[in-house]
């Protein structure tokens, strides 16, 4: 058993969801990205970045920049140099003192969610009817359960819906070895459907390399923003880090999302199976319980691991599990950030 694995082994009888071929096209239902408890949890909090935000439109987040604009900030004491058409003379009146006025610019957020299409997020045990809350047994394609990517494309169809109804720019990028979708950023209504377009087009196969596509991304990006990465970080720790290093020294704010199903997390399987590969690792027949404990430490540890490199460069890490809600996970990421945005005075 490996310390970290890429991929956790995933058992095929009755277990593992079809996966879709390179060729196959899997078919949500776009309505469902948007489900009334999930809008219900999210609607309260604003999706805001702990750093300075950057953008070129207006939008309802404050910068720090000092600059002239309507909304004044306060006064700092006035040095040579300054533009005295920026005096407050009523203070210098009242205190003899030349205090110069400070203003905060608006500027909007950029959003980029990066959603993990790898083989090993065709993954899924629990059932579509239930994850829906409908009628439907099975999906527009056939599935009988939901999936991790149906988890994460939902996850990124709420996020982007916030983004938007709030006025700030969203973009989005779908990715496994490379990039293999892209949506610029932008914040009109139609985005929002776009991205649900391009999410229940989007194949789910091939191998991962995170590492490559943050690469990619930031070759794209020219202004800050934040990232929202929702994936279930099968990948080597190490490339990992590395990536989110490349993100920190741009100067970028991450928000990590891991999408765990929960056989991934309980590894529950009693009887002999064989376990398939999902990113091309082959397949070997098991008993689970004679590796069920070191499985466990791996897993674990791989999760600690990201979650200790996100937190070391400031970011935000958070367990997504398929079988539950999306609200409540994602709505306290967003509370803890606001609270921590309040704290810090931005």
């Amino acid at each position: 058993m490996p310390d970290a694995p890429a991929n956790p082994p995933h058992s095929d009888p009755g277990v593992a969801a079809a996966r879709p071929g390179r060729d196959d096209t899997p078919r949500t239902d776009p309505h469902l990205y948007l489900h009334p408890q999930t809008l219900a949890r999210l609607g309260s909090f604003e999706l805001r970045a702990k750093m300075i935000v950057e953008g070129v439109m207006s939008g309802m987040h404050r910068s720090p920049y000092a600059g002239v604009s309507v909304e004044f900030a306060q006064h700092r004491p006035y040095a040579p140099g300054d533009d005295i058409r920026r005096l407050d003379w009523k203070v210098y009146a009242k205190t003899d003192k030349l205090q110069v006025k400070q203003y905060q610019q608006e500027t909007n957020l950029d959003l980029v969610i990066l959603v993990d299409r790898s083989g090993s997020m065709s993954f899924g045990t629990r059932l579509y009817a239930d994850a829906t809350g409908s009628d439907r047994t099975v999906s527009i394609d056939g599935r009988p359960n939901w999936t991790k990517f149906d988890h994460a494309t939902a996850t990124a169809a709420a996020l982007a819906y916030v983004t938007v109804e709030q006025g700030d720019r969203v973009g989005m990028v779908v990715y496994s070895d490379e990039i293999r979708g892209l949506l610029p950023r932008s914040g009109r209504k139609t985005t929002w459907r776009q991205i649900v377009d391009t999410l229940s087009t989007q194949p789910v196969d091939r191998e991962t390399d995170f590492a490559r596509v943050v690469e990619q991304t930031l070759g794209q990006v020219t202004n800050r923003c934040l990232f929202v990465v929702v994936s279930d970080f099968f990948d080597d720790p190490d490339r990992i880090k590395a990536a989110f290093a490349r993100v920190k020294h741009r100067g970028h704010d991450l928000m990590a999302l891991q999408v765990l199903d929960r056989a991934e997390t309980d590894f529950p399987f009693d009887d002999p199976a064989r376990f398939v590969g999902l990113e091309r690792d082959g397949s070997l027949r098991l008993d689970p319980r004679a590796i069920r404990q070191d499985y466990l430490d791996a897993i674990n540890t791989h999760i600690g691991m990201v979650r200790k490199s996100a937190r070391s460069f400031g970011f935000d890490h958070q367990i997504v599990p398929t079988h539950d809600w999306l609200g409540p996970p994602i709505a306290a990421m967003l509370a803890k950030r606001n609270a921590m945005i309040r704290r810090s005075g931005r």
